[in-house]
């Protein structure tokens, strides 16, 4: 409807190899993913090689350099092609800056241009069973003992968990068994003993997205792995990176939402009912309409939001706002595209039922709408 203004020639550019590697890479590749529940780690080696990951990362540490209006770029093209496996998004938008925006120097030329390459891959351990949304509420402890930290407890519905190579655990470093204040974030890498990963979870959608459960049974690492070099300050690091990470659930939404009204005319143009295509009845027409027009006031919203991260004044309300509209948005935009296919809108087979049972986690992940609405009306 309204042309975005957003983009200019380079990221368009930019925009093109991605689509060719999601074309060539990913696509072909994705149902056998799904059917093993977690992507090739060779598909991270072809990303690093033609510098899709880790794109904010500075030059020197191994990433492109550039802003985060190249991030939305790729996180787009992969949700055009339903490419919900790779989890490209929280190892170079969300892990990556953890460690580039906290972590020590000798940290970050460790494992950045390990993660640009592909060569490592990172997740965020931050939920536990019994937990969820409440990250005030987390037990997995790190008690020094001599100049070490032992880690003890788990995680779960962590993504990248179980190809991970190094994770950001959120662990309490205090005694008070609740609240923010003694919460920290500590690198462990993988081959740590006593770090386990279970089998990827049996998920209803995502199905090639490696998603998984983590344990720490007496890990030992240095305390020189302690993100931010002082102790109690995770909440707060966690805080400043989740507006972002909020938004990227609501670009994937708008993304996938279009992707899915563009699947759902293919099939209602050439579809025929009662000797005339589904798209020419009223209802059709009204529905898509219906459709078109939600994705458009969220696609505006959500662009200015990326301006906004742009110039670091996107807020915590506004990014909450974001995830909560478009998650919720696609969630109607796919379940109508469901309708107008009909019967094979329930065969996996086609675009729209993966759509479908995709999109649902949008409301979960990223912080549950319903703790969405809390941080907005604490802004009332």
């Amino acid at each position: 409807m309204l042309p975005r203004t957003l983009y200019g020639p380079e990221h368009e550019e930019f925009r093109r190899t991605v689509r060719r590697f999601m074309e060539q890479e990913v696509v072909p590749y994705h149902q056998a993913w799904e059917e093993q529940q977690h992507v090739d780690r060779e598909l991270w080696r072809k990303a690093g090689e033609l510098g899709l990951l880790c794109l904010t990362i500075p030059e020197e540490y191994g990433g492109l350099g550039v802003d985060r209006s190249f991030s939305a770029v790729l996180m787009e093209e992969q949700s055009y092609c339903g490419a919900t496996g790779p989890g490209f998004g929280v190892h170079s938008d969300i892990v990556a800056n953890y460690i580039c925006n906290f972590g020590r120097e000798a940290q970050k030329l460790e494992w950045l241009p390990k993660m640009a390459s592909g060569e490592a891959i990172g997740s965020i351990a931050m939920t536990e069973p019994g937990t969820g949304s409440d990250l005030q509420s987390i037990r997995t402890s790190a008690v020094k003992d001599g100049d070490d930290y032992v880690i003890n407890g788990s995680k779960i519905f962590i993504t990248n968990g179980y190809l991970s190579d190094i994770a950001v655990v959120v662990c309490r470093t205090g005694d008070s068994g609740s609240g923010s204040k003694d919460l920290s974030l500590i690198l462990v890498e993988a081959e740590r003993a006593g770090f386990t990963k279970a089998k990827p979870l049996h998920k209803v959608g995502m199905r090639a997205q490696d998603t998984c459960e983590l344990f720490f049974d007496e890990v030992r690492v240095p305390q020189s792995n302690l993100l931010g070099e002082v102790e109690g300050r995770g909440f707060v690091q966690l805080m400043q990176e989740l507006a972002w990470e909020r938004l990227i659930i609501a670009i994937l939404s708008v993304a996938s939402a279009e992707a899915a009204l563009a699947v759902t005319l293919d099939y209602t143009r050439e579809r025929k009912v009662f000797g005339q295509p589904v798209a020419d009845f009223q209802n059709s027409r009204f529905t898509l309409a219906q459709m078109k027009t939600e994705i458009a006031m969220g696609r505006v919203f959500v662009d200015r939001c990326l301006e906004l991260v742009l110039d670091n004044q996107l807020s915590q309300e506004a990014a909450a706002a974001a995830k909560l509209w478009t998650s919720e948005m696609l969630c109607r935009v796919v379940d109508e595209g469901v309708q107008l296919h009909g019967g094979y809108g329930y065969m996996l087979e086609y675009p729209i039922a993966r759509a479908w049972v995709d999109s649902r986690a949008g409301r979960i992940y990223g912080g549950t709408n319903e703790i969405m609405k809390e941080l907005i009306a604490r802004s009332l």
